[in-house]
């Protein structure tokens, strides 16, 4: 197993294996990127930390470091569950792990649900307040979801044409910004993109929809587009031209950095040591 390295305030993590995915999350945070399962092969989505067996470094490198504050929020339960359990000792440490969380966190929502379960001393009813309340956040969101999945079936059965569904998408994301998992966004978008059962022509305009997006969004949608396998060299050929047409060099680079990755062309380390070098990335 590798150390947990660059985890701030090192002392206070608690004892416990879990440090390669720890490490993975904090290497993902240094590419400026959504956590990712350690394969990469997907991202993390709030149901991946809302179970007590999650190991608990990666858990609370995750409530620091997520790009999704949803993830971030979900990363708190499993920390916060098994405290009231605990001896004293590790209790405390457990403690000053959530004064780290609050004081370093990304995410508001974080540092407000960590610093309300520091005050209430991990009272069961505050832990079980913050998973009511996450799930309240979640439902509509995932109800939407599975809408607009209803309508993608009928676009694979050609009931319906290409410019009524792009303006469906574009309902429905606007619906779920900021209150869907990117995870599960993310997977809805790769199961279009890989579907040949979708017409290219829809999939070029959602493409040009992409391009829209705010950066750190665009550039793991966009690059996860072209590295997907089986599209055709028309398609992948009309991405590339129009992420060079209508977006800055150094962007362009990004998303070719990530393509290589998700390619496995380069590990995560040599587009770290790449990234720092070019400043991109960060």
């Amino acid at each position: 197993m590798t150390q947990p390295g660059n985890f701030p305030n090192e002392e206070l993590l608690p004892d416990g294996l879990g440090y390669d995915l720890a490490d993975h999350f904090m290497a993902c945070a240094k590419l400026g990127r959504y956590l990712t399962v350690a394969s990469g092969s997907r991202f993390i989505i709030t149901d991946d930390l809302r179970d007590e067996t999650v190991l608990h470094e990666a858990a609370a490198v995750a409530a620091i470091f997520s790009k999704d504050t949803l993830v971030a929020e979900a990363a708190l339960l499993p920390l916060s569950t098994s405290i009231p359990m605990m001896e004293v000792s590790k209790r405390d440490k457990y403690e000053r792990l959530f004064c780290l969380i609050e004081q370093e966190t990304l995410a508001p929502n974080v540092k407000e649900s960590a610093q309300a379960l520091i005050e209430s001393r991990f009272r069961a009813s505050e832990i079980r307040d913050l998973e009511a309340e996450l799930g309240e956040k979640l439902s509509p969101a995932r109800i939407r979801y599975r809408e607009f999945l209803l309508v993608v079936k009928q676009l694979m059965e050609r009931k319906i044409s290409a410019k009524p569904f792009v303006d469906e998408f574009k309902g429905f994301t606007q619906d779920v910004a900021g209150r869907l998992d990117f995870g599960i966004y993310s997977f809805c978008l790769d199961s279009l993109f890989r579907s040949l059962e979708i017409p290219e022509a829809v999939k070029k305009l959602l493409v040009l929809e992409l391009l829209h997006y705010p950066p750190l969004i665009r550039r793991e949608l966009l690059s996860n587009v072209l590295a997907y396998p089986g599209q055709t060299m028309d398609f992948i050929s009309f991405v590339a031209n129009m992420i060079e047409r209508h977006l800055e060099p150094t962007t362009v680079v990004e998303i070719e950095l990530l393509k290589d990755l998700k390619l496995r062309r380069f590990s995560m380390e040599a587009v770290s040591a790449l990234a720092e070098k070019s400043h991109v990335l960060n």
